[in-house]
């Protein structure tokens, strides 16, 4: 029995998954009772949970399907758009202590806490609520599509415009392929333009799936809304557990296989180019140069800050070192790279260079022909695991949010056990909202971008708050109309507005990649049927991003006209990560500092050590109140607004060790490639 290319035994590994997880949600009901229990489960997940939240919250499926494309397509290079983030490690070694220093339970709190406003906490926790649709819309859309790539429908059972979707894709590789070699026949130019332009309107298809897009986010947000309404964050710490073994696996599966078809290991220095190991290599890469990789890597540090779960995380830990642990499980996610890489070479020598027409289906491809029934049911419920656990965080993070800073802005007097029921029922909503914005989107890499700088603009704001006294709630507001509108709303709409969307101007076709446009992200001509008429943006919202950021440069000097797609958003992401700051600094030096008294109790809080008992961070607290300037004598710069602090033997020694390793892993990962080199 089969359903697609699915055996009985895959589907009924999946079930048997969903089963286990919403029982574990059952069996911690038990303790969520009270606010504290079910957003923070109570601020007791010692250092393993604390290592499993995590762990499952940095890794993605979606991260091994992109990274295992990557690779294939650029050789061990192409890893780096996910592996820079090893560079990152060092850094959450002093981040989850600032979340947990905080001692609140949303990020929204911190708005009130430091400011005193509490319209900054409100918008925030609405603005949050939005996002996760986007967020969580992103996990599903990742979910369904590494998911339906293992559930493909076969070729005798096409329809006839499908077969015409699938033909037009292949060939459509086949001319692109024969133009970069300089075969292409004169004749054939057309049909290769006319494909290009049927693909920048997305009607070419690599395979088409039996699997029901619908029916998947629906069952999908029943099973993740199931566990944790009734476990809350007990229940998603104890799911980590077992979602994070099944990550590994998923992330394991495909090298003993992998190896096995292509005759062993010394066979990848055989089957695949010597160019292909060199982890620093340039030769290939057209789109992750090193400025590109820095851009991504300065996005991905500020929007972290503004993330709407850190708080639930980081606050959940007993102690900081507990808060602290959890870094090893962003560690462990380094070695998942390192192997979905070589699940890419290995698609190299299995397939050849240039031999799958869709590189995004490397990860599915090597599935199907791999893995026999039960092993696929296997990897789907590693995706399923993977998305589930991001999941899980951003709802709780969400209902969190709407319970402390929406609800009881309106009813104050809202006592808990009707604070974890609406949290509940937020929980509901949110991922059905979640399904629905899964359904709507489409294009992959926009989802992509979306999800890279949604969050700057309030990243910006929480980690400046952190460490700079004069920074001023007037300059949060500056900071995010300002930044939401020139990073988010105008480049995300400007091709439904008829006078951006057809300007000649604005549309100039990307010469460096055809189908791409200098300032939007698809450019096709007005008239599908007629090639030489003028050039539009393709229609759509939130799915043909304007680069609004290179035309403002262009104002001042940068010419964006014979730059590649890669070098526009590398551009892009630099612009939109320093320009919330210039905006926070100007506008706090304009406007009228925070209540001092405010300011330093805030600051004290955060640089009193967390007690590792109930007892002692009462009693260390209060004397903190009582005199906010106690450890001032830790500051870097004595006298001044800036907060930074002097490090301490447990500051020093983690970094180091965290530096440390994260050299070895580098190091650990060169070897096995000059290893497999030969």
């Amino acid at each position: 029995m089969r359903f697609g290319s699915l055996h009985i035994l895959d589907i009924l590994m999946v079930v048997a998954y969903l089963l286990a997880v919403v029982w574990i949600g059952r069996r911690a009901s038990g303790g969520t009772k009270s606010e504290d229990g079910f957003f923070l489960a109570g601020r007791k997940l010692g250092k393993l949970y604390q290592f499993f939240l995590n762990f499952g919250n940095a890794t993605e499926p979606s991260g091994a399907v992109s990274t295992a494309s990557f690779v294939y397509q650029q050789g061990a290079p192409g890893s780096w758009l996910s592996f820079q983030t090893v560079f990152m490690n060092p850094y959450f070694w002093f981040m989850n202590v600032w979340f947990r220093r905080v001692r609140l339970t949303t990020v929204s709190d911190l708005f009130e806490d430091r400011f005193g406003s509490r319209g900054l906490s409100l918008f925030y926790a609405i603005f949050q609520i939005l996002v996760a649709c986007v967020f969580l819309g992103f996990a599903n859309v990742t979910a369904y599509t590494i998911a339906s790539s293992l559930v493909v429908k076969p070729a005798a059972a096409y329809t006839v415009a499908e077969h015409a979707s699938v033909d037009g894709y292949h060939q459509l590789h086949r001319l692109e392929r024969e133009l970069a070699a300089g075969t292409l026949a004169p004749a054939d130019r057309p049909q290769l333009d006319e494909l290009r332009e049927r693909r920048a309107r997305g009607e070419l298809h690599s395979y088409i799936t039996v699997l029901n897009n619908v029916l998947f986010f629906t069952v999908f947000a029943v099973v993740v809304g199931a566990y944790i309404v009734m476990g809350g964050m007990a229940a998603a710490a104890v799911n980590e557990g077992l979602q994070s073994i099944l990550i590994i696996v998923f992330s394991l599966l495909l090298i003993p296989t992998g190896l096995h078809a292509i005759g062993g290991w010394h066979a990848l220095a055989e089957k695949v180019p010597q160019r292909m190991f060199d982890l620093f290599g340039s030769g290939n890469v057209e789109q992750f140069s090193v400025f590109s990789l820095l851009a991504i890597l300065l996005v991905s540090i500020i929007q972290n800050g503004g993330l709407s779960h850190n708080m639930g995380i980081c606050g959940s830990a007993k102690n900081e070192f507990a808060a602290r642990s959890g870094v090893s499980g962003n560690y462990l996610k380094r070695f998942m790279i390192i192997l979905w890489s070589f699940a890419g070479l290995i698609a190299v020598a299995m397939f050849g260079v240039g031999g799958l027409s869709d590189p995004d289906a490397t990860w599915g491809a090597m599935s199907n022909q791999l893995l026999g029934p039960g092993l696929v049911g296997l990897m789907l419920a590693g995706v399923l695991a993977g998305t589930m656990s991001t999941l899980a965080a951003k709802a709780l993070a969400i209902s969190s949010l709407f319970v402390r800073n929406v609800y009881r802005q309106i009813w104050p007097d809202l006592d808990e056990k009707r604070g974890v029921y609406f949290a509940r029922w937020t929980i509901v909503v949110v991922l059905a909202l979640g399904a629905i914005s899964a359904w709507l989107m489409g294009d992959f890499l926009s989802i992509v971008n979306i999800v890279l700088t949604v969050n700057l603009p309030f990243g910006a704001c929480v980690l400046l708050s952190f460490f700079w006294r004069r920074l001023t709630a007037p300059a949060v507001w500056a900071c995010v109309i300002l930044s939401t509108v020139l990073i988010l709303i105008v480049p995300w709409t400007a091709s439904a507005i008829p006078s951006l969307a057809t300007n000649p101007a604005l549309t100039a076709m990307n010469a460096r990649k055809p189908g791409t446009g200098v300032y939007f992200a698809a450019v096709v001509h007005q008239r599908a049927d007629d090639l030489s008429s003028p050039l539009v943006a393709r229609p759509g919202i939130f799915n043909n991003r304007f680069n609004l950021e290179c035309w403002l440069m262009s104002k001042v000097g940068y010419n964006p006209t014979n730059r590649s797609p890669s070098q526009l958003l590398t551009a892009q992401f630099f612009f939109d990560g320093f320009f919330p700051f210039a905006v926070l600094l100007v506008a706090s030096l304009l406007t009228r500092p925070t209540d001092p008294a405010r300011v330093a109790q805030f600051y004290g809080k955060m640089k009193t050590p967390v007690g590792d008992t109930p007892e002692l961070e009462a009693a260390t607290m209060a004397e903190t109140r009582q005199h906010p300037a106690r450890f001032d004598h830790t500051k870097l710069f004595p006298g001044s607004n800036w907060e930074f602090c002097k490090w301490d033997k447990v500051d020093t020694i983690g970094f180091t060790a965290c530096c440390a390793f994260s050299g070895a892993i580098v190091g650990f990962f060169l070897f096995l490639l000059k290893l497999a080199a030969g």
